[in-house]
């Protein structure tokens, strides 16, 4: 922390906080983690928090982007409580259990900057450093006639009579003809279950939307709830 408090310029301080904290990202994760981190000290000098809280602080943040970033699903509620607990754990004097670096004021300010930076956020930092999950889907048909160019006897071939102009002609239409018709059965059948599948997609791809409309309004709820009951607080 000596090396961090010693910084006064935002690139000497990005540069001590990559080195302390070993951010090793490339871009553009790597620019938006060292943001987070030194917007978290310039909040802690902003409110005259000593090199201990500080330290505090970014490790708290640190973790719950840690855990945020874990699983491409949606996972604030479980990130907020984490938070809420490692805030328990510094805020009050229970030894060797938790000990007391903040007092109420300062836990009132570190939550409410947290629920207004980073949870505020917190769909952003998922989606920048998360991977995105695709779905490849391929159909595979069992039981129909694998269709390909029919084999043709060699009509060179020793012991092989060559046969008349006329029953050549009757012989290819009839095999164009016996081919035609488990093709046209194949594409049929191929169309109907695409369109069975795009249409069980489009469902459940309306559901996920329906549910993550529904999450994202129970955390703004809640984040408008927690802001709304600090700021009755004080």
């Amino acid at each position: 922390m000596e090396e961090i408090n010693k910084m006064q310029s935002i690139p000497d301080l990005e540069s001590a906080l990559c080195s302390v904290l070993r951010v090793d990202l490339p871009e553009p994760r790597k620019g938006v983690l060292l943001e987070l981190y030194v917007q978290t000290v310039l909040f802690c000098r902003e409110h005259s928090f000593n090199k201990e809280q500080t330290s505090t602080l970014l490790s708290i943040i640190k973790s719950i982007h840690e855990a945020n970033v874990e699983t491409p699903l949606n996972n604030s509620e479980q990130c907020f409580k984490y938070c809420r607990e490692l805030l328990l754990c510094h805020s009050v004097r229970r030894p060797p259990f938790s000990i007391s670096l903040f007092n109420a004021d300062e836990v009132n300010r570190v939550l409410t900057y947290i629920l207004s930076n980073y949870m505020k956020h917190y769909k952003l930092y998922k989606y920048i450093f998360t991977t995105q999950v695709n779905l490849d889907l391929s159909l595979r048909y069992s039981g129909m006639p694998d269709i390909g160019s029919p084999t043709v006897e060699d009509s060179s071939a020793p012991g092989v009579e060559n046969e008349t102009e006329a029953e050549d002609g009757t012989s290819s239409e009839t095999q164009q003809a016996s081919i035609a018709a488990p093709a046209g059965a194949t594409s049929e059948l191929k169309a109907l279950i695409e369109q069975q599948v795009r249409e069980q997609m489009m469902l459940v791809s309306g559901q996920l939307d329906q549910r993550i409309k529904e999450k994202a309004s129970q955390q703004n709820s809640a984040l408008d709830y927690s802001q709304n009951s600090h700021k009755a607080k004080k």
